[in-house]
């Protein structure tokens, strides 16, 4: 296999602190966040006092500084033990690079510390019941009145949507100017008018608390606008390069945990006197897995190195949430049978990885559409 050359030893220590971690406090209560719906709460906090939240902000909001290769590796480590109830990435890479980006002093210094420590949880409401991949289809509205904006509207399928203290919320600014009339605003879970809907059942996911939002005459200071009104669309396409990278990445280190289960498990399972892993249809679909990955792991490092200079470009890390969570589910769905009946049942970590897979090709942009924005650059 091709060696990493990416991390430090430093981002090793970090890995094996991250894994212990999650051993200890996040995989034996995962099944019971499944049930009710999210993770605890408390884990937030633990996470933070753990160095895992935002660790790439500046030390003077909270942060360590550290490079994104620290992100990486804890959503290498969520995935790879299948927990896809913790939002951490959404918090840290999504939702945080746009405070720090955007906002104004009073805002980074009054928020990112505590998305540092966990205080606050955070979410992103941009997808409406009648908006997904299209963002200037965006309905809901922000008025100013005054010293204030004023938001109606709703939105679903929002990711950390239940335990949210603090939301990115989508609106548009001018209806009629199109993408050029949309903004960005901060608003607290507090905020009168501002509720949240039932925590919605999916087919997979099931412990990531995904909700609706509702916002009827929400009034937050013109302070909480991020940048300038009417670049909230600019501002979402600088951002969308980071947020697929961290799709690809999950995606990666999910199937190459796909893999070593089902090396495992076909190397222990006996059919017909001899273990599965010595037929040769398994050693064969088990090659053709294990290369697959390896190219997708090779693809997506060097994107991780152009995305540590600041070159990874839009088309290119659409070329790699499409490719890598297509592989995903193939691989996903190549392992469930190589495991039989055993590989539908849900108490198998293939089984909830193989359910939790199939989202991945729709969120942060449908694959259909990542397609659209490579044909257009070509």
């Amino acid at each position: 296999m091709i060696p990493r050359t990416l991390f430090s030893s430093e981002h090793e220590l970090f890995r094996q602190s991250v894994r212990t971690f999650l051993e200890k406090d996040a995989v034996p209560f995962h099944s019971q966040w499944e049930k009710q719906g999210h993770i605890d709460r408390n884990l937030w906090s633990k996470a933070g006092e753990a160095g895992m939240l935002c660790s790439h902000l500046p030390e003077e909001y909270g942060g360590l500084g550290a490079d994104f290769l620290y992100s990486t590796v804890v959503i290498e480590e969520v995935g790879r033990l299948g927990l896809t109830g913790i939002g951490f990435s959404l918090h840290s890479d999504i939702v945080a690079p746009y405070i720090l980006h955007y906002g104004s002093e009073v805002l980074k210094h009054k928020y990112l510390p505590k998305l540092v420590s966990g205080e606050m949880v955070t979410a992103i409401a941009m997808t409406e019941p009648g908006a997904g991949s299209d963002l200037q289809g965006v309905k809901t509205t922000a008025v100013l009145d005054g010293d204030e904006y004023v938001i109606n509207g709703s939105k679903t399928f929002i990711t950390n949507g239940f335990l949210a203290d603090l939301v990115i919320v989508v609106a548009k600014t001018d209806p009629k100017a199109g993408a050029k009339g949309t903004s960005l605003f901060l608003v607290e879970a507090n905020t009168p008018g501002f509720d949240k809907g039932k925590r919605l059942e999916k087919v997979g996911m099931k412990a990531q608390d995904t909700s609706e939002l509702f916002f009827q005459d929400v009034r937050v200071p013109k302070e909480n606008l991020l940048g300038q009104a009417g670049m909230g669309f600019a501002y979402l396409m600088q951002e969308l390069p980071q947020e697929r990278l961290t799709v690809a990445i999950g995606a990666l280190a999910s199937a190459e945990a796909a893999l070593q289960w089902t090396l495992d498990y076909t190397r222990e399972r006996k059919a017909f006197g001899k273990a599965i892993a010595d037929f040769q249809n398994t050693r064969f679909k088990l090659a053709e897995i294990a290369t697959e990955v390896q190219i997708g792991r090779v693809f997506v490092d060097k994107c991780l190195e152009l995305h540590l200079q600041g070159k990874l470009d839009v088309p290119t890390a659409a070329m790699a949430k499409y490719w890598t969570t297509d592989l995903q589910c193939k691989v996903l769905d190549e392992c469930v049978q190589l495991h039989g009946g055993y590989g539908y049942m849900w108490e198998y970590p293939i089984a909830r990885a193989w359910a939790d897979a199939r989202v991945q090709r729709i969120y942060a942009g449908t694959n259909e559409i990542m397609k659209e924005i490579i044909a257009r650059a070509l």
